[in-house]
């Protein structure tokens, strides 16, 4: 729905199902409703997720005719897709498999066309769209420096293949699309400062000569397009989980004329540890609840100095629960937006409320998209009807922005 901030909508990644039937199944079923509740009299968008799998399929010019259909009927658009699960995501063990195949394969070069080229013909006139995608990689898929370098250089190239191809599609046909690249835990991409010195150190020196040659750009001018069509998807779960501070990051990019392509609306799980060894047994058993084995749940411990200790999944980092400098955890573990407190825990909310506020006055994005794609393996007291929990969190953060 248009919002005073942007175009807000959630991401279908809360659907299961892996071909375009069962996506589209669990469109059918849950958006109309949504819709009713939250956007009776106008439009609603929607932020579509495909598989690779899925993504074959609605690329048939037969099945997305009548895709489009469907969107007309429904007074529904896609502005915005999610290209980061390249697989399956539910009902199955993901893990560090989000990230494959990483941006050194063609394979996810191919897909990532591919979904472009849906998000071209069902895209509305005069607006942008974006599909975020993965942080080049999973780190420790890379056992040395020289194995990093390589990966990084070999997928920079592959994302700047995409942007010349956005570029060509903005030139023949006007429409601004851009690749909306994601930092999370323990991707290749991790932080803000991250994303920005590879963009300035990596992505600028690799792509320029590129655009420049293939479309007869200065330097200045293949460089502009470059930051016009690859930007950097703002999770703040994410970026919350990091400690980092939104204000200073959002000031880093404009600052460089860095863009922002979509504000993923998310939440993760924390709790100050403090140094008193029960407490400390009491979080470790509310933490525990979430250890569960289908997604990663990386967790950032702060320590007394400031430091910041990081953990690939909450089962190590319940491991070390009573490591003696660490005085506050945070959990990958995407929670309801519209909840503050979980027992003993807390959730990042507050994170939210900061970047909202940012987004209100600066206008850094038209693309706000709620993502919480946990609520299979979210504790049963917290699970309510579906269509109700989306209707939940959208109209909560329909509520920060009025």
């Amino acid at each position: 729905m248009l919002t005073s901030a942007g175009h807000l909508t959630y991401c279908t990644n809360i659907h299961s199902g892996e071909n375009w039937g069962d996506h589209f199944k669990a469109l059918q079923t849950c958006f109309p409703a949504i819709r009713k509740a939250l956007s009776p009299s106008a439009p609603m968008g929607i932020g579509l997720r495909l598989s690779n799998e899925a993504s074959l399929e609605l690329a048939d010019p037969e099945t997305l005719r009548l895709f489009r259909e469907w969107l007309k009927q429904q007074d529904a658009y896609v502005f915005t897709m999610n290209g980061f699960p390249y697989g399956g995501f539910h009902h199955t063990r993901v893990k560090d498999q989000v990230h494959a195949p990483d941006w050194t394969t063609r394979e996810r070069v191919e897909y990532t066309l591919r979904m472009f080229g849906i998000l071209e013909q069902i895209l509305p006139e005069n607006m942008d769209g974006g599909i975020s995608t993965s942080p080049l990689s999973y780190r420790y898929w890379h056992s040395s420096m020289a194995s990093l370098a390589a990966a990084r250089q070999k997928a920079t190239r592959h994302m700047i293949e995409v942007v010349e191809h956005l570029a060509k599609i903005r030139l023949r046909t006007g429409r601004l699309l851009h690749l909306d690249v994601e930092p999370e835990p323990d991707g290749l991409l991790e932080t803000g400062p991250e994303f920005i010195d590879w963009f300035e150190n990596d992505l600028l020196p690799i792509g320029i000569p590129v655009i420049g040659a293939s479309l007869g750009l200065s330097e200045e001018q293949a460089a502009e397009i470059i930051k016009d069509h690859l930007r950097l998807c703002y999770d703040v779960c994410h970026f919350a989980i990091g400690y980092e501070p939104h204000a200073t990051v959002v000031a880093a990019l404009q600052e460089k004329g860095l863009k922002i392509g979509k504000i993923q609306i998310s939440a993760a799980l924390k709790a100050s540890m403090g140094s008193d060894p029960s407490k400390r047994e009491a979080l470790k058993e509310a933490f525990a609840k979430y250890n569960e084995p289908v997604y990663l749940h990386q967790v950032v411990a702060k320590k007394a100095d400031g430091g910041l200790l990081r953990y690939r999944d909450l089962a190590e980092a319940l491991d070390d629960y009573q490591h003696p400098l660490t005085r506050e955890w945070r959990a990958h573990f995407h929670v309801p937006v519209f909840e503050k407190d979980f027992g003993l825990l807390q959730s990042t909310r507050d994170d939210i409320r900061e970047v909202l506020e940012i987004q209100q006055e600066l206008d850094l994005t038209r693309h706000l998209e709620v993502e919480t794609y946990t609520w299979e393996v979210l504790d049963p007291s917290l699970k309510l009807p579906l269509q109700e929990s989306i209707i939940r969190e959208l109209d909560w953060v329909k509520r920060q922005l009025d």
